[in-house]
């Protein structure tokens, strides 16, 4: 319809220009029939729009225009009609309110000529969207000291489907869904909204809200009161901790509308302690912070504390906090950029404290750490932290050497297996960071008491290796083919202790050594010689057949006969403390004997680095 406008339109403005070319006077214009169109529709909200017509064809005038609306097609003037103040350039605009939200309308333009007659445009259709919800909030019931209840309604839901409802409050006026609120379900209809966690003798703002797919409305504002009760706190935090003290804050948020008669802190080793446990009160009673300084505590114990106060009504108490003493046992971390490469196969990471190397004490040297650090780097930084993160406090280097720096830079080290100690008890704190290289020494050994057998470091195990040739006689563990570090077995076992005793070996054979220093102040090594054992061997489950080292393919070995049907397995030191055994590809300690299907003589291998054998049949 609005194409065959526009031809019309066309059509007049050509006649017009036609007769200007030949000339005709105004009296002999063609006087064209009075027509006019609905035109548009715009600015549709949930309750408006705007309605528009055109004049087509004047005629011989008119005397009003305007639109007529319905809820059926084609209205007249007898249905809703708005006339037009003016018409611009042919064309007039009406706005239309106080329609329905979401209803559909018919309408059409429609002007009166100056002979009495209405014309109407053709008939169109306009929809109003949706609308946001009407909600209400009655006044406030069940009022306690820490709780009320709020009865509200949506009784409209703007023809859009209410999503969610509930209230929400807050002690500033005009509160929103940001403040606190509750979720009350879905749709129209009354709920009522449960306040909890009030403070008491508090004024409280609080609106109902509504939210649907046009958006969220709210009800007018309430306003109410608690009732007094016990007083609210906080309790904020637990600082600087040691062995036997700690600082202790907390925060008195409202003395609950009566005085407080008593405030402070309450101290147990369970959960949730209360006044008849350990009490350490403040002389100040009334709101605002409390702090305390607690003393005498047990070292490496955990405990926990609250803030109280009390009023004639009660007593009140903050959140439970836990909390635990320094240990005698004192950890440092050792993060820097060479974790990754120098423990492979680790759950360590790169600048990741704790996931990271460590240091510690013992209940012997509480102010001295002392651990060895593998790394691998040709350039490697690293600092030290006192806790498995970055705070309090990471330790870098200091502009003097061998001092600690709460603010110095990284340390930067070359690759090396670093034997690293800190002493906590000089101001400033001090350490050092020796690198080391680890060999057998002692009677007992090829070069005796005054040459090493160097071991070789294993990143993978952590560990130091080699194969040495022991005679029945003495010997230790020492760095760098010197005396400044040298390792011993003062219990005459497998735990090694600095500057210990000789370590006594009672059988000549091939060992295999492993030196153990990847545990912070618990050093073990193991030297074991190795054997096959079984009833498919010479010796049978009684007897090892003894194996030797052989140094050009590094792997025991021993050739001998075997019987069919039978078994065997790899036995260290003529001793089940520790054997291995299943599948000679990837031998595991106590595995399963390995079975010998084939009688003959054979040369068996044992790579003790790997775990892995080889059995051949001669």
């Amino acid at each position: 319809m609005k194409n065959n406008i526009f031809i019309k339109l066309l059509g007049l403005a050509f006649t017009a220009l036609l007769l200007v070319f030949v000339g005709c006077n105004k009296d002999d214009l063609i006087k064209l029939d009075a027509e006019m169109a609905t035109w548009q529709n715009d600015g549709i909200t949930s309750t408006s729009v705007e309605l528009s017509g055109i004049v087509v064809a004047e005629g011989d005038g008119f005397t009003e225009y305007g639109v007529v609306w319905g809820a059926t097609e084609n209205p007249t003037t007898a249905d809703s009609k708005k006339v037009a103040d003016s018409v611009e350039k042919a064309v007039y605009w009406v706005t239309v309110d106080g329609l329905e939200h979401f209803t559909t309308y018919h309408y059409k333009a429609y002007v009166i000529t100056n002979g009495g007659t209405t014309l109407y445009g053709e008939d169109d259709v306009f929809t109003t969207l949706a609308n946001i919800a009407t909600v209400t909030v009655d006044a406030t019931t069940g009022i306690t000291d820490i709780f009320a209840q709020v009865v509200a309604n949506v009784p409209y839901d703007g023809k859009a489907e209410v999503t969610a409802k509930g209230l929400c409050w807050s002690m500033e006026a005009n509160p929103t869904t940001e403040s606190d609120t509750t979720l009350n379900g879905k749709g129209t209809g009354e709920y009522t909204a449960d306040l909890t966690k009030l403070w008491p003798a508090t004024m409280y703002y609080a609106r109902a809200y509504a939210v649907n797919s046009v958006g969220l409305a709210y009800s007018n504002e309430i306003s109410f009161t608690t009732e007094i009760g016990v007083p609210v706190l906080t309790t904020d935090s637990v600082r600087d901790i040691t062995k036997t003290e700690a600082n202790i804050y907390g925060n008195v948020i409202v003395t609950g509308g009566v005085d407080i008669t008593e405030r402070g802190f309450v101290l147990a080793m369970a959960e949730n302690p209360t006044i008849t446990d350990t009490k350490i009160t403040d002389a100040t009673n009334t709101v605002g912070e409390i702090t305390a300084v607690l003393t005498g505590l047990a070292s490496g114990k955990a405990y926990f504390i609250r803030a109280f106060a009390t009023n004639s009504e009660g007593t009140g108490y903050g959140d439970n906090i836990a909390f635990s003493t320094l240990s005698n046992i004192t950890t440092w971390y050792l993060p820097g950029n060479y974790v990754v490469a120098s423990y492979p196969g680790s759950t360590f990471a790169d600048w990741n404290p704790e996931n990271s190397p460590i240091v510690m004490n013992t209940v012997d040297t509480p102010t001295s750490l002392e651990g060895f650090v593998y790394m691998a780097n040709a350039d490697n930084e690293w600092k030290f932290t006192a806790q498995p993160d970055w705070d309090p406090t990471a330790y870098g280097s200091s502009a003097n050497a061998g001092e600690l720096d709460a603010s110095g830079p990284n340390f930067v080290s070359p690759m090396g297996y670093y034997k690293v100690n800190v002493d906590m008890s000089t101001t400033p704190m001090t350490y050092t960071a020796v690198s080391t290289d680890w060999g057998v020494i002692g009677a007992a050994t090829p070069g005796g008491w005054d040459n090493d057998t160097n071991l070789t470091y294993n990143a993978v195990s952590q560990t130091w290796r080699g194969t040495v040739h022991l005679t029945e006689a003495e010997f230790k563990f020492r760095a760098n083919d010197g005396w400044d570090i040298d390792y011993g077995s003062s219990a005459g076992n497998e735990t090694l202790n600095s500057g210990g005793d000789n370590i006594v070996n009672d059988v000549e054979a091939d060992y295999d050594f492993t030196l153990d220093l990847s545990t912070p102040n618990t050093y073990t090594y193991m030297a074991n010689r190795w054997g096959l054992i079984g009833d498919a061997t010479p010796g049978g489950w009684d007897t090892d057949t003894n194996m030797m080292w052989d140094a050009a393919n590094n792997v025991f070995t021993a050739t001998l006969d075997l019987t069919a049907g039978g078994a065997f397995k790899f036995r260290a030191n003529d001793d089940w403390a520790y054997s291995l055994g299943d599948s000679i590809d990837e031998l595991t300690a106590g595995g399963d004997n390995i079975a010998v299907t084939e009688a003959g003589n054979y040369t068996i291998t044992l790579n003790t680095m790997t775990n892995v054998a080889t059995v051949t049949k001669n």
